[in-house]
């Protein structure tokens, strides 16, 4: 891979999506162990203070917060899903100010180009 100072617009679509081809399922949200008490009216785990423990998925959907039960066996995918959302923000993060720059060098090097051409 060219050095990250002379790299195209292309390279650094390339290399995103290099990074990030191993990063799937991926989603963004936060999972949560919550304890609530149930509905019936002597239950034992609930009289104890132990209460009935699930798991929640909870992010955002249309700005609005949404919450998705988690049947406890799918937690270690769903959690692993989370991390690679996490994952693939940082690559986006650091996506970004490297595609600027390479359309900029770009954008220079054809004004530099159209400039030779005139003399």
């Amino acid at each position: 891979m060219k050095h990250v100072d002379s790299e195209s617009p292309s390279d650094v679509a390339r290399w995103l999506q290099s990074e990030s081809a191993t990063l799937w399922p991926a989603f963004l949200g936060s999972l949560s162990l919550r304890r609530s008490r149930c509905i019936r009216k002597n239950c034992p785990a609930c009289q104890s203070g132990e209460q009935h423990q699930s798991y929640v998925l909870y992010g955002r959907v249309n700005g609005r917060r949404a919450a998705v039960y988690v049947p406890e066996e799918l937690v270690p995918e769903v959690q692993r899903s989370l991390d690679n959302g996490r994952a693939l923000q940082e690559l986006l993060q650091q996506a970004a100010p490297r595609y600027v720059n390479a359309l900029k060098r770009e954008r220079a090097e054809a004004t530099k180009s159209k400039k030779s051409r005139a003399v």
